[in-house]
C-alpha cells in the first residue's frame, strides 16, 4: 500500500480530516479535482468565512437521526476550532447570533488548514480526477494510489459553479451505503404570478419571523425579482417541502400598533401607518393588497383585526426554490444509520468514511455547517490514525 488513508475532497471537512490524521502519524494523500483547496471556504461569509458559531449544539442541525451529530460536536467543539484560529493568529470578530468571522480574508482559514496539513506531511494532489475506485484485499485504489482507508469529503451538489457534484452519492452506491434523498437547503424561494407585487419590490428587506410548519426563525427577509431570500428565508427553506406555505410575521404586535396609530393620527391612512414600521415600498404593496381605503379613525376594531392578520400571517406559496445553483448547502445525503457516529466509518465497509456536507447532517445558517465539517473531519481523521480493527 502507498498510504494509510486517502482523503477525497480538499474542502473544509477533507482538509480537517487530512491534517488530523497526518499529525497523528498517518501517511495521508488528499485528492481534489479542483485547482486549489478550500474553494467554498474562500467565497463563504462574503469572503470573510463565517467559520463557526458560539451557539453550536446538536439542536442546530437537521438529520433523520438528530442525535447522530452529538458525538463529533462534543469531541471537537467550536472552542477547539477557535483555539486553532487563534494559534494561527487570525484576527476574528463576532457578529449577531454567535457568528464568528475573520477580520481579514477567508484565505487565511484556507492557508491555516493547508499549513496544518503540511505539519502532518499530508500529500495534496490538486487537479486530479477520482475516476473509478477499486476495492479488494482490504485496500482502496484511487487515482493510482492505494490505502486501507478512504475518507469521502466531496460535499454535496450545492453551488455547482464551484465544482460541486454528487459524487459522494455515487461512491456510496458503489459500496452499498444508503443515501437520504438530497435536496437544496439554505436556498431562496421562487414565487409565482400571484406574488408579482412583492417580486416588483426586489431589494427591499426587513426583519421578520419566518415560519414553515412549526419551525420559525427571527431574522431578515429579502424580496427578490424571483421571490424570497434573506437569512430568515434561507433558514426555513431547509425545513420546507413542496406545497408548504411560508408565513411571515412583519409586525409582532400588529393590533396594538394599529390601535396606537389610530389614536395618535386618526386622519392618517393605512399606508402611512405601515410606513412607520416597514420599508415604504413594502408598506405600499401591503396597503394595496389589504385594501383598507378609509382613514384610521373610521376603521373599526374588526377592520383593524383583518389588517393585523395580514401583518402577522403574510402567507406565500412558493413555486419552488432556486435549486442547487443558489443553495448554500445540501440537506440529506449519506444515511447516518449506516455510519458510526464516533468515527464516521461505514458500518458495513471497513475503512470507508463519509464526512461533512456529504452526510445527512445539515446545520442552520451562521457557521454551523463549517463546524460540522471541522467536527466530523476531526472524528474521521482521528480514527484513521488508529490501528484497523475487526
Amino acid at each position: 500500500m502507498d498510504y494509510d488513508v486517502i482523503v477525497l475532497g480538499a474542502g473544509a471537512a477533507g482538509l480537517m480530516a487530512a491534517a488530523t490524521a497526518g499529525q497523528a502519524g498517518a501517511r495521508v494523500l488528499l485528492l481534489d479535482h479542483a485547482d486549489r483547496p478550500g474553494k467554498k471556504i474562500l467565497i463563504s461569509g462574503g469572503g470573510r468565512c463565517n467559520f463557526t458559531n458560539t451557539g453550536t449544539e446538536a439542536g442546530c442541525f437537521l438529520s433523520e437521526n438528530p442525535h447522530f451529530c452529538k458525538s463529533a460536536l462534543a469531541r471537537y467543539t467550536q472552542w477547539d476550532f477557535l483555539a486553532l484560529i487563534e494559534r494561527h493568529r487570525i484576527a476574528w470578530h463576532e457578529k449577531t447570533l454567535g457568528q464568528l468571522f475573520c477580520d481579514g480574508s477567508a484565505r487565511q482559514v484556507v492557508a491555516m488548514l493547508v499549513d496544518e496539513c503540511s505539519r502532518g506531511a499530508v500529500e495534496i494532489r490538486l487537479g486530479t480526477g477520482i475516476g473509478d475506485i477499486g476495492h479488494g484485499n482490504g485496500l482502496f485504489r484511487v487515482a493510482g494510489a492505494t490505502a486501507p482507508r478512504m475518507v469521502v469529503a466531496t460535499g454535496g451538489p450545492s453551488i455547482p459553479k464551484m465544482g460541486a457534484t454528487g459524487i459522494a452519492y455515487r461512491i456510496a452506491a458503489r459500496f452499498g451505503v444508503p443515501v437520504v434523498t438530497p435536496r437544496p437547503a439554505l436556498v431562496p424561494f421562487t414565487l409565482g404570478p400571484d406574488a408579482k407585487a412583492f417580486r416588483d419590490i426586489s431589494g427591499v428587506s426587513c426583519p421578520v419571523t419566518a415560519r414553515v410548519g412549526p419551525t420559525s426563525f427571527d431574522e431578515a427577509a429579502l424580496f427578490t425579482h424571483r421571490g424570497l431570500s434573506g437569512p430568515a428565508i434561507l433558514q426555513v427553506s431547509s425545513f420546507w417541502k413542496a406545497g408548504d406555505p411560508v408565513v411571515l410575521t412583519l409586525v409582532e404586535n400588529a393590533m396594538e400598533m394599529l390601535r396606537e396609530a389610530r389614536r395618535k393620527a386618526p386622519r392618517s391612512r393605512l399606508r402611512a401607518a405601515l410606513s412607520e414600521h416597514l420599508p415604504n415600498r413594502l408598506a405600499e404593496v401591503l396597503a394595496d393588497r389589504i385594501g383598507l381605503e378609509q382613514e384610521l379613525a373610521n376603521s373599526s376594531d374588526a377592520e383593524l383585526e383583518r389588517v393585523a392578520r395580514h401583518l402577522t400571517h403574510l402567507t406565500f406559496h412558493p413555486t419552488g426554490t432556486e435549486g442547487y445553483a443558489k443553495a448554500e448547502v445540501t440537506a440529506g445525503g449519506i444515511s447516518t444509520d449506516a455510519l458510526s457516529s464516533r468515527t464516521m466509518e461505514a458500518k458495513a465497509v471497513r475503512g470507508l468514511y463519509f464526512i461533512g456536507e456529504a452526510v445527512d447532517v445539515t446545520g442552520w445558517l451562521g457557521g454551523y455547517n463549517f463546524q460540522w465539517a471541522w467536527s466530523s473531519g476531526w472524528a474521521a481523521g482521528s480514527a484513521c490514525a488508529a490501528p484497523l480493527t475487526g
